[in-house]
Formats: C-alpha cells, sequence, structure tokens
C-alpha cells in the first residue's frame, strides 16, 4: 500500500496495518480528507482481511405489512396516519376482506386494501402468500416490517410468524425493527416486557431482528427529526435482550438529513461498544452493520439534497474502518444504487444484500415503483464485476450450496428441507 497523500492519515494507515482500533479523532480525520482513495483503500484492507474478494448476497423477499404508523418522523414518506373511523377499527387481522377473487402471490404484491390517502394493510394469508411465492423462487429469508399500526393486536404479529412457518419450515423470518418490538409491548394487556415479547416472537417462528429504526443516536437529531420514536435506550434495550435470547441482530444508521459527521461517527462508537459487550457476555450479536443513505423525496425534510455518492462511499468505508468488531459490512442497493453499491465491494462493503423483490419504505429519487428487484444473474455479474467471487449466504452468513437440480426457484420443497436441516 502507498504512503497516504494526507499527512493526518499517516498515524490512521499504521493503525489500520496493525490490526489497531480507530478513535473518533481517527474517524474525523477520515471523514475531512480530502484523500478519499486511501479512506477506500484502507476499508478495503480491512473488509480483505475478513472476507479475501468473497462478496455476499442472499435470496429474499422484503414484506411490509402495513404503512399505518402513529409516528409522524420528519424523514420518513413511508408511513400513513390512521383514520379516525377506518380500515380495522372494529375487526381482528383475519377478517381484513380481500377484494375480488383469489389472486396469485405476485398479484397480492400490490396492497389488496388501498384506502383514502395511500394507507394499506395486509391480511396474515396475504403475507403467507408472498412468503410461499418466495420461498418457491428459492428463498431463504423474509424480511417484514411496518408501521405501528394502532389498531392490530400482538396476536396478529405471532400468527403471522406461526403461519409462515406452518407453510415454509425452512424459510428464515427476519423481522420487526427494535420501534416494532417497543410497540408490541405497549400494545399487549396485560403488559408484556420486551423479553417476552421477543420469546413470544421466537416461539412462533421469528428467528432474528432486521436493524432498523436506529436512524442517528443522538438527543438533538432525535429531538428535531423523530421525537415521538423511541430512542436509543429503548433501541438498544430490544437488541441486548435479542442477543441475551441468542437472537442474533443487526444495526443500522441513517445518515445524511441534520446529523453532523461527528454525530455519525459517536452512533458507530455507541454500536461498537454494544457490540464489545454483547461478544463478551451474550449468546448472540449483531452481525451486520446497514447504513442507509437518506432519501428525502415525499418527507418534511424534502428540502434537503441528501448525501451524495461520494459521501455515501465514505461513509461505507468509514463504516468498515471504525466497526472493528462487525463482521460484516452491507451497501443496501435499494437505498445507494445498485452501480454505487457494486463500487462499494472495494471500499470496505463485503455484503450487497439480496434480491428484495418488494420494497415500499422508499424509492430513490421518487421513480420508480414499489417493486425493486435485481435477479441472481444480475447481482452476480454486478459482483464479479468488481472484481469479486459471488457467495450466496443464508441469513446467518453460511454459504447455499445448490446443485443444479436445486436452483433458485426449481426445487423449493428440496430447498426448505435442506434449510430446515441446517437449523436456520
Amino acid at each position: 500500500m502507498a504512503v497516504a497523500a494526507d499527512p493526518a492519515l499517516t498515524p490512521i494507515r499504521a493503525r489500520v496495518l496493525a490490526g489497531g482500533r480507530l478513535s473518533l479523532a481517527d474517524g474525523l480525520a477520515l471523514y475531512r480528507t480530502r484523500d478519499i482513495f486511501t479512506v477506500g483503500e484502507l476499508a478495503n484492507l480491512a473488509r480483505e482481511r475478513r472476507h479475501g474478494r468473497k462478496a455476499f448476497y442472499n435470496i429474499n423477499r422484503h414484506i411490509n405489512y402495513t404503512n399505518y404508523c402513529v409516528l409522524r418522523c420528519k424523514f420518513c414518506s413511508f408511513y400513513r396516519p390512521f383514520p379516525t373511523a377506518g380500515p380495522g377499527s372494529a375487526r381482528g387481522p383475519q377478517a381484513l376482506p380481500i377484494s375480488g377473487q383469489a389472486r396469485s402471490a405476485t398479484e397480492a404484491g400490490v396492497p389488496a386494501r388501498t384506502f383514502e390517502g395511500g394507507g394499506y394493510e395486509h391480511s396474515i394469508g396475504e403475507i403467507v402468500e408472498l412468503a410461499a411465492e418466495a420461498a418457491a423462487q428459492g428463498a431463504t429469508e423474509v424480511h417484514i416490517v411496518g408501521g405501528l399500526h394502532p389498531r392490530l393486536p400482538f396476536s396478529y404479529y405471532t400468527d403471522m410468524c406461526r403461519a409462515i412457518k406452518a407453510r415454509c419450515p425452512g424459510l428464515h423470518i427476519k423481522a420487526f425493527t427494535a420501534i416494532e418490538i417497543v410497540h408490541f409491548t405497549r400494545i399487549t394487556r396485560p403488559r408484556l416486557s420486551i423479553a417476552e415479547v421477543l420469546t413470544a416472537l421466537r416461539e412462533a417462528g421469528l428467528d432474528s431482528l432486521p436493524g432498523g429504526g436506529a436512524e442517528i443516536f443522538d438527543d438533538r437529531v432525535h429531538a428535531e427529526a423523530f421525537r415521538a420514536k423511541v430512542g436509543e435506550q429503548h433501541w438498544f434495550d430490544v437488541h441486548g435482550t435479542a442477543h441475551e435470547l441468542g437472537i442474533p441482530s443487526n444495526a443500522t444508521m441513517l445518515y445524511g438529513h441534520i446529523e453532523s459527521v461527528e454525530e455519525r461517527l459517536q452512533h458507530m462508537l455507541k454500536l461498537r461498544e454494544h457490540q464489545d459487550a454483547s461478544l463478551r457476555d451474550r449468546r448472540a450479536a449483531f452481525q451486520c452493520f446497514v447504513p442507509l443513505s437518506f432519501i428525502p423525496d415525499g418527507s418534511a425534510l424534502a428540502h434537503l439534497p441528501g448525501p451524495s455518492g461520494l459521501d455515501d462511499l465514505r461513509t461505507l468505508a468509514v463504516s468498515r474502518l471504525m466497526l472493528d468488531n462487525f463482521p460484516h459490512i452491507k451497501a443496501f442497493w435499494i437505498m445507494q444504487s445498485a452501480k454505487l453499491a457494486q463500487v462499494a465491494l472495494n471500499w470496505g462493503v463485503d455484503d450487497f444484500d439480496g434480491t428484495v423483490v418488494w420494497y415500499d419504505i422508499t424509492k430513490r429519487e421518487g421513480r420508480g415503483s414499489n417493486r425493486q428487484e435485481l435477479t441472481v444473474p444480475q447481482i452476480r455479474r454486478l459482483l464479479r464485476e468488481a472484481g469479486c467471487e459471488p457467495v450466496e449466504r443464508d441469513t446467518f452468513y453460511r454459504e447455499v450450496k445448490r446443485s443444479s437440480d436445486n436452483a433458485a426457484g426449481r426445487d423449493p420443497a428440496a430447498q426448505s428441507e435442506s434449510a430446515a436441516q441446517a437449523g436456520t
């Protein structure tokens, strides 16, 4: 590796080469330097020490069960306010109507009940059909999150997990952000603790937690951008409890809105400290860090420009360098674009995420439909063009081996049986 062009990076380069831990001051220097290529080179070194030229992807399916939400976060264009007298007000989720004749799972990808104002909610039956379609296409994971619906009971969520497992026993359920878990503790009667909610969900079929809802761990940013949402203490309570119970999870950071660079770094340092504790004392830990690029369109912060491509690359690279105890750094191509995520594979990133298929939370620059999908051949081509060895993984980053007779989408029954035997 050549000597850094910016002398401020010379001691950081030495620490990275020695396998040392970087400080807040180091992170600030990495963000402030104009020597962006050395930042990327150092991050790639840290990435290759762990994974060589392997780049991970999975066959997955995102499912958003509702966009009704009691919160009004300024950065969010996904939520819809629940009407005073509206859908679900006097009935349970299983009784929600399915309009028209029976539909295929693909047709069910478009919410069946879209009400005035664009709000929707899926029945459990529809969610199961979407999961079954994903399994039939070779998916090993469903990623399920939604708004904080004011009327759906906790049984809706446990029944959802139970029904998916009954239909697709080998499908991994990664579901419910820490914000949703806290919401579930508040809607149960009598109220359940975080541990009791997580235990009930795990018994129903939940396998792991996503990392959403973290945003930025800072009181100023919290007060200005998402005041009504629970803060970092609750977020860490959920993930700490999950790790104590042996439930792995991911972590995220939403960047590029009103936060400062120092606040981003403090966010990473808090995650690093929590990961140290989980690795030392708990049965599970964070698997992956996912920096999420803020997309302003349609939100109350639409006047902001959002992060540039260079800021995206730098943030992904700095994440790899600062979070030395996180096994994986993901470029979620939905947020950063497939092309920039491809470049990021040489800037510290080892995980490209997956096929996704349907994503209703954000759409880059307000364009396109909710169907946002990359096929496996497309993903593998992007990874190879970046000089990487494509590796299909399951949610626990174990390599998925497929025979020619059990390729994605050809033999879902055999795949489900294989996944179940592997303990997913």
